[in-house]
């Protein structure tokens, strides 16, 4: 029988508190004793490559791909990490009825011309691998793929009848998987999902055009009309065929449902990288919307699996090479939050200035850090923010992020990086490469657009241990307490660059509003039980199962308590704290009002480290949100 710690702060309260049944074995809540991600050998960093989609849309071919392949490996790019070259919609002809395989376009990609043989991309994934690099190709969940609804005008769409235009995985997902993969050698899979969003039995187009009606399983705008559990099926379908046909696990899975059917909280079960938001475009305010997407979901990102607000549009609109402060600040800010690194442009003709953003060594190794943290807001306004990352050499990369059109002043603190503040903190601008030290605080004046970044050594606020906000990528959100997952408020909301000022405008869209945060809780607001605010901390719902990976430390400690914030001011929660599946601490039922409680455990050879907070019974449907102040691992 396990031994439960029951701390003296919260002995005599456990007594006289409600009777918590037993764990049954199919509990969410059960510990599992293990971290229940997939262990995946790709995608341990964040992929790095080039797409062909912003740069060209469907007037892709085959000399633009290749020559953007040369392009990498002659300059250096290739080295850095920039290993992925993937095409996207518009290289497939048709599919064939005889047997369903289909067939290339092979006027825009000559190579895969074989006389006396069917089509095959087998010449073109070949010359990539010669070159040392990776190939990627696109494909849609459902009969027919985006550009058949958007890209209309596009000489590139599938050709024939209604079965040969539908060139979409639906009916085919283990043909064409073994046909792109075991067959033609690509390494990449970017799977769409307008095929089961935009073909429904009402939208004009799909008569027009004589199109399979399908109703929608994706309502972009109302998560309640979408069908999660189905879209989720459809990919996890993918995940096993790809895993079948790549026995060695060397390929990427990049779901692109552009952050719908609540896709943040299954993602990174099912894919390497999911995509958070829709679509970006060249413009400041729909970049920061794709940024806001995915910035404050450290949590549910790691290595093996990231969150993915789209490809780079750096050399476009309002990131071209007239506009360098703007394109290094969505550079900086792609890396500082660990997103694919995926470049979209003509890359045979581009600038040096456009190549030393792509190519800035220290700004990639940010990025592609193997300790596949994050970074995490310390600092959040809608004017500027501060962005912390914890690197594996031990130190931290901060970013320093003008949202706005003026001139701005920035104070960073040792605070912010949870170092001491008195004592130094050293730092090197990785854009200028200049050196500096503070103690305390220091001023930076931010142009507007501007994203300085530095590279900070000090000394650790925790001398002995770290918090775990200052780790996501060793911490696994298995289970976060949300119940109906709500659109997230906090992503700018930006003038909608297709209907432009039509409609009543941009509402929340993208589900994640309730999950777990690092430093806030899931609901943007600062820790704080019973009146004692955190500085640091994990914040999450009730209901809740978090997975720790656990690095030699040796004890476990945290402050505990239902959060001031909570909408629900009845219901009581219980903490427990487990290590390799066995209880080794646990907290009394606690309420709003209670005063918090120190919750610590021996983790001494523990593995994996399980936070629990459980209520039962619960007498009010509204969320329950608590608070793992200051949770650390220590020495």
């Amino acid at each position: 029988m396990t031994v439960r710690t029951l701390l003296s702060s919260v002995a005599v309260c456990g007594l006289l508190g409600l009777a918590w049944p037993a764990i049954a074995q199919t509990d969410p809540l059960a510990a599992r004793g293990a971290w229940s991600i997939p262990e995946r050998s790709q995608a341990r960093t964040p992929p790095m490559g080039w797409n062909s989609w912003n740069a060209f849309r469907t007037e892709v071919d085959e000399a633009k791909v290749l020559g953007a392949a040369k392009a990498m490996v002659d300059s250096g790019l290739s080295d850095l990490g920039y290993n992925y070259v993937n095409i996207d919609d518009g290289w497939w002809l048709k599919r064939r009825q005889s047997d369903g395989r289909l067939e290339i376009r092979t006027a825009i990609f000559p190579s895969a011309r074989i006389e006396g043989q069917d089509s095959s991309f087998r010449p073109f994934t070949d010359t990539l691998h010669a070159m040392g690099l990776k190939a990627g190709i696109y494909t849609d969940i459902g009969r027919n793929a985006c550009s058949q609804a958007y890209d209309l005008h596009s000489p590139n769409l599938p050709e024939g009848t209604t079965a040969e235009r539908e060139v979409g995985l639906h009916g085919h997902v283990d043909q064409d998987i073994g046909l792109y993969f075991a067959e033609w050698g690509f390494d990449y899979i970017k799977v769409d999902a307008c095929g089961i969003n935009v073909y429904g039995p009402d939208n004009p187009l799909v008569r027009e055009h004589a199109y399979t009606p399908v109703p929608p399983l994706i309502d972009q705008v109302s998560i309640n009309r979408t069908d999660v559990p189905a879209v989720q099926a459809l990919y996890g379908e993918v995940a096993q065929s790809l895993h079948k046909h790549n026995p060695d696990g060397d390929y990427i899975l990049a779901i692109c449902n552009w952050g719908s059917a609540d896709v943040r909280s299954w993602g990174k079960n099912v894919g390497h990288m999911w995509r958070t938001s829709g679509d970006i475009t060249p413009t400041w305010t729909r970049m920061l919307h794709n940024f806001d997407s995915a910035s404050t979901r450290a949590l549910y990102a790691k290595p093996g699996a990231w969150n993915d607000p789209d490809i780079l549009f750096v050399g476009h609109g309002d990131f071209d090479q007239n506009h360098l402060t703007e394109a290094r600040s969505h550079f900086a800010l792609w890396a500082m939050i660990n997103a694919p690194l995926l470049i979209s442009y003509d890359l045979r003709q581009a600038p040096q200035s456009l190549m030393d953003i792509w190519g800035n060594a220290d700004i990639v190794r940010l990025n592609q850090d193997p300790a596949g943290h994050q970074g995490v807001i310390a600092y959040a306004s809608d004017d500027v923010q501060i962005i912390v990352k914890t690197l594996s050499n031990g130190k931290k990369a901060v970013a320093l992020f003008n949202r706005g059109f003026a001139e701005t002043e920035v104070t960073l603190t040792a605070a912010h990086l949870k170092f001491a503040g008195d004592a130094p903190v050293q730092l090197q601008n990785l854009w200028d490469k200049s050196a500096s030290t503070f103690t305390g605080e220091a001023e930076f004046m931010l142009a507007p657009r501007q994203t300085l970044v530095f590279e900070a050594a000090g000394v650790r606020q925790l001398a002995d241990g770290v918090y775990l906000s200052e780790v996501p990528g060793d911490v696994n959100v298995a289970v976060d307490g949300v119940i109906a997952p709500e659109p997230d408020p906090v992503v700018h909301r930006m003038r909608n660059v297709w209907g432009e000022t039509r409609g009543s405008g941009e509402r929340p869209t993208y589900s994640g509003w309730g999950g777990a945060q690092a430093d806030a809780t899931p609901y943007d607001q600062g820790l704080k039980v019973a009146g004692q605010a955190f500085d640091t901390g994990l914040g999450v719902l009730t209901n809740s199962r978090l997975e720790v990976r656990n690095a030699g430390y040796t004890r476990f400690q945290a402050s505990v308590g239902v959060d001031d914030s909570t909408r629900n001011t009845r219901d009581p929660v219980r903490f427990a704290v487990y290590g390799d599946g066995r209880l080794l601490a646990e907290s009394a039922p606690m309420r709003l009002g209670a005063a918090p409680s120190t919750l610590a455990a021996d983790i001494s050879g523990v593995r994996i480290v399980e936070m629990v907070a459980r209520s039962q019974d619960m007498t009010s449907d509204l969320p329950l949100v608590v608070t793992w102040g200051d949770a650390a691992l220590r020495r």
